[in-house]
């Protein structure tokens, strides 16, 4: 019920992307309505979800435009991206709008990280996610140039995040690209799986179980959609889950096979 209910609101509130995001709040409040607990205030959780998706599109044009131009490859993943998120043709057009906003010459990525940060500043997995977001974005045509490293750098120091973290963050990333689809498809398979985790072989079994335990945590459905993220936004943490869940059993099996 409150699944249209929140559509209708999302619509007089926020315009059409407020449709696809009221849907999802009305979802999450039947959801915490079966489960018997109580959620985000549906108001902040619908304000956060339209900023959160304006945000990456825009960030995703701003990003895609760095180096000069926008490739065949940034295109394409961006259709997937808005595929999995399943938009209709009014909210395509609306994210296309958004997109090409951030690709403009000289566009200033400033106001709208403040708008972010001002309605989802306190939520730290939104951050993070729409950091890995837009690192996936910047990894799409096989590699980041200096242009989409920097604008990287400067976004993510809005998100409080620094160089070092950054690129700690942009080599997980990379490094769990290697086990899509539950498979370890590197021939260096063991030394990507520690790095996906952000660890190395000196690691004890306690920091690797440490390391894995704080990344599933991160990605979990019911804290990311807690904090503000649309559900159908869902399926691509679960995606990394997927890859850190792989990376830390062939670890894990590596170490209990040379104790044995």
């Amino acid at each position: 019920m409150f699944r249209i209910l929140g559509a209708i609101a999302g619509y007089f509130v926020f315009g059409f992307f407020g449709i696809f995001i009221g849907y999802f709040v009305g979802s999450l409040i039947d959801r915490s309505i079966r489960l018997g607990v109580s959620g985000m205030n549906p108001f902040t959780a619908v304000r956060r979800q339209s900023v959160f998706l304006k945000t990456a599109f825009i960030m995703m044009g701003a990003l895609a435009k760095s180096d000069g131009r926008i490739s065949e490859s940034e295109v394409s993943h961006v259709e997937e991206f808005m595929q999995k998120l399943g938009m209709n043709s009014q909210h395509r057009l609306k994210a296309i709008t958004l997109f090409k906003q951030g690709a403009t010459v000289d566009y200033d990525i400033h106001p709208q990280l403040n708008e972010f940060l001002a309605i989802c500043g306190n939520a730290d997995n939104l951050k993070q996610m729409l950091l890995i977001y837009l690192v996936i974005m910047g990894l799409s045509d096989g590699e980041l140039n200096a242009d989409e490293h920097g604008l990287l750098e400067t976004i993510a120091a809005r998100l409080g995040y620094n160089a070092l973290a950054l690129d700690q963050l942009i080599n997980m990333v990379m490094n769990r690209a290697h086990f899509a689809d539950g498979q370890a498809t590197s021939p260096y398979a063991l030394d990507d799986a520690y790095k996906a985790l952000g660890v190395d072989q000196n690691s004890t079994d306690e920091e690797i179980k440490r390391a894995y335990r704080k990344l599933m945590s991160q990605y979990h459905p019911d804290k990311l959609i807690g904090q503000g993220v649309p559900e159908e936004m869902i399926a691509i943490a679960t995606e990394q889950a997927k890859e850190v869940q792989t990376a830390y059993n062939l670890i894990k099996k590596n170490r209990e096979h040379n104790r044995a």
